[in-house]
């Protein structure tokens, strides 16, 4: 019997960004659940790109070619490019294509919970879509519009072996008594730089801004990163050799999110399953993720985190993995997804 085909549509995938990183988990539980799995993208080392569904094509691709790259597939995932009007055009074209389709609207963020997309209409709907959420407050804030959600929370591979200290330590030029404070995002406004540099100069370490401008914020990142007051490395280090994220968080002694919006935040997961203390800021969904119990550290208060980095309790850090390992294993994502897909009577393709 041949397999069942799943196909995952998105603006980009293959990246480092974070629907890239969880739409490829998708893909590997929904192979693990026996389907044939391919990708569909504007950019990126994917099964079949269509520039136009790119966030800055200048022309959407013709309903036929959203169809062909589509055909074959059972079920379709579509990361994000629904949820944000990134690219209005495009993902009108594969909203048409969908109609009567089994598909799954993955949801990462939500058009109002971006200042500039404030006024934008909730995502496309139909019968036979399911539409999943990464927090509570975005399931609720779909129901309060008439759509109906589940939530599926981001996932980790809780077991992930340790990186290198030593090694990633030496290539960016820190000492071993020297403190490093690593900030594992992007550098755009929402990431809140100057509220990590802060906590940096705070706890006397030199921080580490691991992502790249984007959304033209590179001529506010470097105002900002000129005038810090403590060292900076931005990037993944002097060579430029590139670093594996569990090399970044094994040499750091201290991770910070001091993030104002996002959709989930995987460094606050990550930081646990590395055994990394945590800086976190308050965006609203960082609440639902501290509920779960883990002991975090205020991103505005560097006293409470340099003082556990003077006496660190390998307790907070053995319970926060555990909490982890509890409610966020990657293991168990195949396992929510076919409850997901029983729950809809999705149970034959």
């Amino acid at each position: 019997m041949a397999r069942p085909g799943a196909a995952l549509i998105s603006f980009r995938l293959g990246g480092s960004d974070g629907v890239s990183v969880e739409a490829a988990k998708w893909a590997g539980a929904l192979a693990a659940l026996g389907f044939e799995v391919r990708t569909v993208a504007g950019s990126g080392p994917v099964d079949a790109l269509l520039p136009g569904l790119g966030i800055d094509a200048p022309e959407a691709p013709a309903d036929d070619e959203i169809a062909d790259a589509l055909a074959g597939a059972d079920l379709v995932v579509v990361e994000n490019l629904c949820s944000l009007p990134l690219n209005v055009a495009a993902a009108a074209g594969v909203a048409r294509v969908l109609r009567g389709r089994r598909a799954v609207l993955h949801h990462h963020d939500l058009p109002w919970q971006r200042p500039r997309f404030a006024g934008s209409p909730p995502p496309p709907d139909d019968p036979h879509w399911l539409h999943v959420t990464i927090n509570e407050l975005s399931r609720r804030q779909l129901a309060d519009r008439g759509i109906g959600a589940s939530v599926v929370m981001n996932t980790f591979d809780t077991n992930a072996p340790a990186g290198d200290r030593e090694t990633t330590r030496r290539k960016l030029g820190i000492s071993a008594n020297q403190r490093l404070l690593l900030q594992p995002t992007r550098a755009i406004a929402r990431k809140n730089v100057a509220g990590g540099l802060a906590l940096a100069a705070g706890i006397g370490a030199s921080y580490w801004l691991l992502g790249p401008a984007e959304d033209g914020y590179g001529p506010e990142l470097e105002r900002i990163l000129a005038a810090a007051a403590t060292p900076v490395i931005h990037g993944h280090g002097p060579d430029d050799a590139g670093a594996e994220v569990r090399d970044a968080y094994a040499g750091c002694d201290a991770v910070s999110l001091p993030s104002l919006w996002e959709g989930f935040g995987n460094p606050a997961i990550e930081s646990a399953v590395h055994h990394r203390p945590l800086g976190i800021g308050p965006y609203p969904v960082a609440a639902e993720l501290r509920a779960f119990g883990f002991r975090w550290f205020g991103s505005d208060d560097p006293g409470a985190l340099s003082a556990w980095l003077d006496a660190p309790d390998p307790g907070l850090l053995a319970h926060n993995h555990e909490v982890a390992r509890r409610h966020f294993s990657l293991a168990e994502l195949p396992d929510r997804l076919a409850r997901l897909f029983a729950g809809a009577r999705w149970t034959s393709w």
